[in-house]
């Protein structure tokens, strides 16, 4: 099976009404006390919590796009002025896609809470103690990623652990960022300890599926979690399972070819520790609206979003910065990075990329009213160039890589180099090098010092990762902000810096929501 559908199941909240007389049930819809009896409840339960990864919010549209185009390696370019300001660092409070972000991951949390609720209460007579541990641990998983993106966006955010069950539960404050985090931990250990390493020989309605979180997800997002908080030692001990010795030695591998991780064939493969599902041929309403329906589709937007005049909205552009960082190291061959064309279409004939959506480059601007189509740059990576579907198709099917095994080997690196093991960390920056083609790093800037190691692992991640959402949160947990040297240095790189103040790296809480909740905090950004 290539993937698991994201069923439209919804979950029932309970509800209140005004006089206690009106308070009466609906005959014909199920409510919560009717509901987390069956096996096939349960197993229902936790496949919703995965739908709530392909809305607008998540990762469908407004979540990627907003957090690439902080970085500086993206930059906005649409008549959508939300996507244009976010970008600069102005975003006001009451920004509709920065509240998509908040609502569709606590739209996660709170489908993950109710999972974890009710399925614990489970006896064995429903499910055998396999299935039950896997289905907690995959809302654990979902949880602690809804949880890990909402504080690496908003900065402080009030941690939910239980389902609404009163109308109190909607007024939850903010929590501290070390309560913060430490559930985030929680939440991944208690994830990596109940989670398969896949699912081909489990038993029961999910043997076999794909795109279900696994041991090998969650010990890869704990320790990006303790990379993040600069846990450095303990994000090492934790990466360290990936490799010769460890539980999870020989599960992943780097792909081939690096565009398989941005297409909609060859997915969930062997270099991917977590993906978002999306499919076509499903549905036939757009799924960017927030009313659920049993008529949506099951496809990203990302596609028609970062697509280019005449294949899509055109509402990003990648960076002339990021464009020139490809081209700064040659491969061993003399050739430009293979990533560069993976990543960005350009008009590149000493590369025989001179076509846009399947025609040709120039005649494909030009129709479409581009002027000095030669020069243009624009994303390739997660759209339909190169696809061999007609342009005109804004849809898309392909999978949005959360966690690949290239960010393992680059985070390993990279704690180790904090650890002071700088020697130890080149052959794993070489192994991400090496797919690209790129000259052993040992021999063209051996013996690199901590600070010089710390520059070069921001290029490597720069050219792995750019268009992939990382960029700005890797900018934040370095400290970049807080540096007038490297403050500059983005200034230079991407003129949407210029507009930057202190605290605006992240986004502002939603106002709608500190409007209703009296115990929720501004953040720095507000």
């Amino acid at each position: 099976m290539k993937k698991i559908i994201y069923f439209f199941v919804f979950l029932i909240l309970i509800t209140w009404g005004c006089d206690k007389k009106l308070n009466q049930s609906n005959p014909n819809q199920l409510t919560t006390a009717d509901y987390w009896h069956t096996k096939d409840q349960a197993f229902a339960g936790v496949t919703a919590i995965y739908n709530a990864l392909t809305l607008d919010g998540s990762y469908m549209r407004s979540f990627p796009g907003l957090s690439d185009s902080r970085g500086d390696d993206f930059t906005g370019d649409s008549p959508w002025l939300d996507l244009d300001l976010t970008g600069q660092f102005i975003i006001p409070s009451t920004s509709a896609p920065v509240f998509w972000i908040w609502r569709d991951f606590y739209l996660v949390v709170n489908r993950a809470n109710q999972v974890l609720y009710y399925v614990s209460k489970y006896d064995a007579s429903v499910l055998t103690t396999e299935e039950k541990n896997r289905i907690l641990g995959q809302a654990y998983f979902l949880r602690g990623l809804a949880f890990f993106n909402l504080a690496t966006t908003f900065k402080i955010i009030p941690i939910m652990t239980q389902p609404i069950l009163n109308a109190g539960d909607y007024f939850t404050p903010t929590a501290t960022e070390d309560v913060i985090w430490n559930q985030i931990y929680a939440d991944f250990q208690a994830a990596e300890a109940n989670l398969p390493i896949s699912y081909d020989n489990v038993t029961g309605p999910d043997k076999g599926q794909k795109g279900r979180a696994t041991k090998g997800a969650a010990a890869g997002m704990l320790g990006k979690s303790y990379l993040y908080r600069k846990e450095w030692q303990k994000a090492a001990t934790q990466l360290e399972k990936f490799f010769p010795g460890g539980p999870l030695a020989n599960v992943y591998s780097l792909m081939p070819d690096y565009r398989d991780n941005f297409k909609d064939i060859n997915e969930n493969n062997a270099e991917s520790l977590f993906e978002v599902q999306f499919t076509e041929g499903f549905g036939t309403d757009f799924n960017w609206t927030f009313d659920p329906a049993a008529t949506w589709k099951q496809v990203t937007a990302i596609s028609v979003t970062y697509g280019m005049e005449g294949a899509g909205f055109s509402d990003y552009l990648p960076t002339r910065w990021i464009y020139n960082e490809y081209k700064l190291e040659p491969t061993t061959a003399g050739k430009s990075d293979p990533r560069l064309l993976a990543t960005i279409a350009s008009y590149e004939p000493a590369d025989n990329s001179v076509s846009a959506y399947g025609q040709p480059w120039v005649t494909f601007l030009t129709s479409h009213g581009v002027t000095n189509p030669t020069t243009r740059i624009y994303p390739r990576k997660y759209t339909n160039d190169g696809l061999g579907r007609p342009f005109e198709t804004p849809e898309s099917g392909i999978n949005y890589r959360v966690l690949r095994y290239a960010d393992i080997l680059l985070m390993y690196a990279e704690a180790l180099n904090e650890l002071n093991r700088t020697a130890e960390a080149y052959p794993f920056i070489q192994q991400v090098r090496s797919r690209a083609s790129l000259p052993n790093l040992a021999t063209v800037k051996p013996n690199m010092t901590q600070a010089q190691m710390r520059d070069q692992l921001a290029h490597e991640r720069a050219l792995e990762f750019a268009i992939e959402g990382q960029r700005i949160h890797d900018l934040i947990r370095w400290g970049w902000f807080d540096d007038p040297a490297k403050l500059a240095l983005l200034k230079s790189r991407d003129p949407d810096f210029n507009t930057y103040t202190p605290g605006n790296e992240w986004l502002p809480i939603p106002q709608q929501e500190l409007d209703v909740n009296k115990n929720l905090l501004p953040n720095p950004a507000n």
